[in-house]
């Protein structure tokens, strides 16, 4: 079964959660993090217990690298045992590292992330160099069963600076241009489910393009990201959804750090994180799954 089938199952069984494992050294209790010796061993067992304590109620698990990339090798080390312990859990890992180069040297990455000490189950792909940064990558997922999440509209304020810039194709912006590209991809290569191997990034943050943009790309999964931190709460990301599935919904620091705001933070372990983390989930993943039942999107 390839990536997108396994992620579409896990939505059925599990809830649209995806959990971003955006994890800086300064989420991890205090208590924890002096008894690790170094932010990187802090940072792994604080992952370790969330994923311990979520697994069972998150479709899959999103890992930042700048997080990790910052604590330099010890860092990588870090985000290597990351993934393979989702792995072992028998979850779900996007990669995020956003890579966007082209011919041998997107091939080269292709390999580092869907095989050997980085591999994970799908990753983020900017394609604003062309298709033929997408397509060395699709080559590599056939391989290897995997996937991809190519940014189409994304969440952060600056996205109008390019993805909504009109094209000379009447009515239709940068992102709408993009859509239709991985539209003709996912046609050529889909999945058991329906949904092509290769998904698109769409954010929950801009409600009134919601609806409009999931009817214009049905056979694209999407990365939902802008939940929680950035603003975007159930009823935004209920709009991009298809028939209570094709996406996932990504919230990072409105779950990890949630034991942050217990009054008992300043005695707080790995656990009492963990366990808030997983209250935090289950109620994300409660919000979403009401509003779907009800009919309710607004």
């Amino acid at each position: 079964m390839i990536a997108i089938d396994r992620l579409y199952e896990s939505v059925k069984s599990k809830g649209h959660v995806c959990i971003g494992l955006d994890t800086s050294a300064d989420y991890v209790p205090q208590l924890e993090r002096k008894k690790a010796g170094n932010d990187a061993l802090a940072v792994l067992a604080f992952n370790k217990a969330l994923i311990d304590a979520t697994y069972d109620v998150a479709a899959c698990y999103k890992v930042q690298i700048a997080y990790y990339e910052e604590m330099g090798l010890e860092g990588l080390n870090t985000y290597s045992q990351t993934l393979k312990y989702i792995r072992e859990k028998g979850a779900i890992v996007i990669a995020d590292i956003k890579r966007g180069d082209i011919a041998d040297t997107a091939i080269r990455y292709a390999k580092a992330h869907f095989s050997g000490d980085f591999q994970s189950d799908l990753v983020t792909l900017s394609p604003y160099m062309g298709m033929d940064s997408v397509e060395p990558w699709l080559k590599e997922a056939q391989l290897n069963g995997k996937g991809a999440f190519v940014l189409m509209r994304t969440s952060n304020k600056g996205m109008k600076d390019f993805q909504y810039l009109e094209t000379t194709q009447t009515g239709k912006k940068v992102y709408n241009v993009l859509g239709d590209k991985m539209t003709e991809l996912a046609n050529q290569y889909k999945g058991e489910c329906g949904y092509g191997m290769f998904g698109v990034v769409v954010g929950c943050t801009e409600r009134d393009e919601a609806a409009r943009i999931r009817q214009s790309y049905p056979a694209l999964f999407f990365l939902i990201p802008g939940y929680g931190a950035q603003g975007g709460a159930a009823q935004d990301a209920v709009l991009l959804l298809n028939n209570g599935n094709g996406g996932v919904v990504n919230a990072s620091r409105s779950i990890i750090t949630a034991w942050q705001q217990n009054e008992n933070k300043e005695s707080a372990d790995n656990l009492f994180a963990a366990k808030a983390a997983r209250e935090a989930a289950i109620k994300m993943r409660d919000e979403i799954l009401v509003l779907l039942k009800s009919g309710e999107k607004l």
